[in-house]
Parts: structure tokens; C-alpha cells; sequence
């Protein structure tokens, strides 16, 4: 059974690396999805500002421009990221397949081993009864 403790080692190796690696794209995702939180309020926070005082309002349509400009930037990150976390969430999927596979596998083995066992004590037991039935 040693095989079968190996593998089901090695697959929960596998899924606690996916699982990581998951974890920091969500982070990454979390962070960038902020960052366009953090811009737009920047945004709201100027125009608010703008109202206050009138010759600001030159100076906000190239903010206004920059901050476009980022969030399109920032919005391009956030699509990679997210393709990238759904890449990672189906091979943590996959992961755990394999992983239950094998403890499927090991658990299996480990009933066919007790019945194999049960069936030779069986055997032993019935092999005493006709020594001890001859013997008498």
C-alpha cells in the first residue's frame, strides 16, 4: 500500500501548489480591481472639487483623459487576470479529480486486501475443522 500512500501524497502536493498559486491571482485580481475602485473615486473626489472652485475645471478634462487612460489599462489587467484564474480554477478542478481518483483507488485495494485476508482465515479455519474432524 506503500504505491497507493505515495500517490494520494503526491496529488495533495499537487492541489495545495494549485491551490496557492490560485490564491495569488485572486490576490492580484483583488488588488487591481481596487486600484480601478481607488481611480474611480480619485475621479469622483476632482469632479466634487471642480464644483468648489471653477478653474480647476481646465485642469480636469486631462485628469479626466488620464484616468480613462488607466482604467482601460487597468480594466486590460483585470481581463488577463481573470482569464488566468479561471485556467487555475480548472486545474485545482483537475487536481482534485486525480486526487480522489487515487484515494478511490488506495481505498479499493485496502477492501480487496481485507477480503483476500478474511478468505484465507476462512480457508485456515476450515482446513483446522477437518484436521481436528480426521484426527478424532
Amino acid at each position: 500500500m506503500k504505491w497507493a500512500n505515495s500517490l494520494i501524497r503526491l496529488s495533495t502536493h499537487e492541489v495545495e501548489t494549485v491551490q496557492k498559486r490560485l490564491a495569488e491571482i485572486v490576490a492580484r485580481r483583488w488588488a487591481v480591481e481596487m486600484q480601478i475602485e481607488a481611480l474611480d473615486a480619485e475621479l469622483a473626489a476632482e469632479r466634487a472639487h471642480k464644483a468648489s472652485y471653477e478653474e480647476v475645471g481646465f485642469y480636469l478634462a486631462g485628469f479626466s483623459e488620464g484616468a480613462r487612460i488607466r482604467r482601460l489599462d487597468l480594466m486590460a489587467k483585470l481581463d488577463t487576470i481573470r482569464i488566468e484564474e479561471e485556467g487555475a480554477r480548472e486545474a485545482m478542478a483537475e487536481a482534485f479529480e486525480n486526487l480522489k481518483k487515487y484515494e478511490h483507488v488506495a481505498e479499493a485495494a485496502k477492501l480487496a486486501a481485507r477480503k483476500e485476508a478474511g478468505r484465507r482465515e476462512t480457508a485456515e479455519l476450515d482446513e483446522l475443522g477437518l484436521r481436528k474432524k480426521i484426527a478424532r
